[in-house]
């Protein structure tokens, strides 16, 4: 029974980072999105209701409209009222996208006016609908329409379960081996502060707190409110069959910056999550039967490095690139402090 239970339990925690992104569960991004539309409302509500012909003049419609541009005024100052009075503001969001199709409709209707300016109604047309989509990506993520970007991958490791276990939970050391991880900071209490590179070269940061820990099996954590990426995962360690190491199972799901569009950007750059994850574990596997990341010919040429892969021969196309290099290094970019006329050997480079 109390076998069982353990089970029960290991299980549960090991799908946290799922159960985590579940419909009514909003991402802090989309929260904060809301926030961001919520006080655009206020202040062109109060704009159009305090000043509807200047809003006419600008958006290209008829004077004459400005009955109708401060009750437009009120939606707007209602809607804002709304985010913030709600805990999850998805209907004030909808509402937001419900409002915006009456404003494309009107501003379709003034088109068609004989004193209308039809340059500045197509301007303000193509600002209207850049919010319309913020609005939609805020109503669906608060919906739970969007349940982040998901990434699994697992290795052997040459050690014990315990030995594995350990080396993984001094959160420190996380970085040694994840490319994209540049420190984490323990605060105690199972919480710690995580800075990672994001997209485009940004860094983002936040808060974590462990949500199970039974060592030597399983560790799952979750991010803390007001983080710059909302994120979950576990990681899980088991006995490998006849005593030959432990398998790691690593799940992570996240809302990254951008939400929807940033994943698809960073995939177009060569950052797919699952590949990212497992070359994470491939260097981890390297720093726990090697002590240090090893580095072959195949990832070191001329004056830089390829990506970190499995040892493999370099492509054709790499031999031509290296070959096509200056023969000579300058000393301040000698890799490693080889000489010039060293040849590059297979070798190890401690992180």
């Amino acid at each position: 029974m109390a076998a069982r239970q353990q089970d029960t339990s290991l299980s549960n925690a090991t799908n946290y980072s799922s159960q985590r992104f579940q419909p009514g569960l909003p991402s802090e991004n989309g929260k904060r999105l809301a926030r961001g539309l919520g006080w655009f409302s206020l202040g062109l509500g109060i704009t159009e209701l305090l000043a509807p012909k200047f809003i006419a003049s600008i958006s290209g419609v008829s004077p004459r409209r400005t009955g109708m541009i401060r009750l437009y005024g009120l939606r707007e100052i209602a809607s804002g009222i709304g985010i913030f009075a709600q805990k999850n503001p998805a209907q004030a969001m909808w509402s937001r996208v419900a409002g915006d199709v009456m404003d494309l409709t009107s501003l379709g209707i003034a088109c068609t006016a004989p004193d209308a300016k039809t340059g500045r109604i197509t301007f303000a047309t193509a600002n209207v609908l850049a919010v319309t989509a913020l609005d939609v990506i805020a109503a669906k993520q608060l919906s739970g329409g969007k349940k982040g970007v998901h990434a699994s991958a697992s290795c052997i490791v040459n050690a014990q379960p315990e030995e594995v276990y350990r080396f993984w939970r001094e959160f420190t050391n996380l970085p040694r081996f994840m490319e994209h991880l540049e420190s984490v900071t323990e605060l105690g209490e199972g919480r710690s502060h995580w800075i990672a590179k994001g997209p485009a070269g940004m860094k983002v940061e936040w808060d974590a707190m462990i949500v199970a820990d039974e060592p030597g099996r399983v560790i799952t954590w979750r991010s803390l409110e007001n983080s710059d990426v909302d994120n979950a995962g576990a990681v899980r360690f088991e006995a490998a069959a006849g005593g030959r190491g432990t398998i790691i199972k690593v799940n992570i799901q996240y809302n990254p910056p951008g939400g929807v569009v940033g994943a698809t950007v960073a995939k177009l750059f060569g950052e797919e999550p699952n590949q990212q994850l497992e070359d994470d574990l491939r260097r981890f596997k390297q720093v726990i039967e090697l002590g240090e990341v090893v580095v072959s010919d195949a990832t070191i040429f001329g004056v830089g490095y390829f990506d970190q892969r499995p040892a493999q021969p370099p492509a054709p196309g790499e031999l031509e690139r290296a070959e096509s290099l200056p023969p000579q290094v300058p000393a301040g970019e000698r890799p490693l402090g080889r000489s010039a006329e060293e040849p590059f050997a297979g070798r190890r480079i401690q992180q």
